[in-house]
């Protein structure tokens, strides 16, 4: 009888059991802060491209030029621009998709479509588009460019719901042009 009582209230092996139990739920929430950490990678490494293009079409194309008018650069060279960017953090600029669409035009009559570039289709670029934000202190709207596109990204967590699930990143920056 002893020795029966003595298994059965032995703890030897539950540790064992405990590990088995914990362990798999423990690599999947390291897992699931891999593949969250890389989604906000990749965001952020999409809307530095963003940028990139939005800066290059801001940017004053000569400075010491004194009466030449100041030429603005193609969406083709803002889209050259954007793929540097992309390419330069490993990410693939093919898999880049269009937002397409509309925005209010500088002074907020008519509207600007979207220009897209010949060498890649899927980014938008609007010219002299009326910003969304405003720069404190300032009483009227300013103008600029908007550089616009979207990007998939994919986890892979398995054994939930997210895995495989694709999501849609998107990444657009307004800059107020420098005259």
């Amino acid at each position: 009888m002893g020795r029966l009582r003595k298994i059965t209230t032995a703890t030897t092996g539950s540790e064992i059991a405990e590990a088995a139990l914990v362990l798999p739920i423990f690599f999947l929430v390291l897992l699931g802060i891999y593949w969250f950490g890389r989604a906000f990678n990749i965001y952020a490494t999409i809307n530095h491209a963003a940028r990139e293009g939005a800066r290059l079409g801001v940017v004053q194309t000569c400075a010491t030029c004194g009466a030449t008018p100041n030429i603005q650069p193609t969406p083709d060279q803002i889209a050259a621009q954007v793929k540097q960017a992309l390419q330069a953090s490993s990410l693939d600029p093919a898999q880049v998709q269009n937002l397409g669409g509309t925005r209010t035009a500088c002074g907020g009559v008519g509207s600007n479509t979207c220009q897209t570039p010949t060498t890649a289709p899927n980014i938008c670029v609007f010219y002299n588009v009326q910003l969304s934000t405003l720069p404190s202190g300032s009483g009227a709207p300013a103008c600029g460019i908007s550089v616009e596109f979207q990007y998939p990204y994919q986890f892979a967590l398995p054994f939930t719901s997210l895995n495989m699930q694709k999501i849609t990143l998107g990444a657009g920056v307004q800059m107020a042009g420098e005259y």
